[in-house]
């Protein structure tokens, strides 16, 4: 019997990559009011129930590696 798991992977930007989005919303966060936001960085969160390797998994398909880190958590 396998055991099914749920895991979090967060993957974000690699910190030398340029965040367009990031910066888009820093912009608009000192415009409406906020001047002291210094930094925004936008990733992804996805949750995965799974009985397979996340890990593997999120390799193989849901972060590229060359822009990309992640980081995945048991939940």
């Amino acid at each position: 019997m396998t055991k099914t798991a749920k895991a979090r992977v967060l993957i974000t930007l690699r910190p030398e990559i340029l965040d367009v989005q990031g910066q888009t919303i820093q912009a608009s966060l000192q415009s409406l009011g906020f001047p002291n936001v210094r930094s925004v960085r936008v990733g992804k969160l996805i949750e995965i129930e799974s009985d397979e390797n996340v890990e593997e998994m999120t390799k193989a398909l849901l972060v590229n590696p060359i822009m990309e880190d992640f980081k995945v958590e048991p939940l």
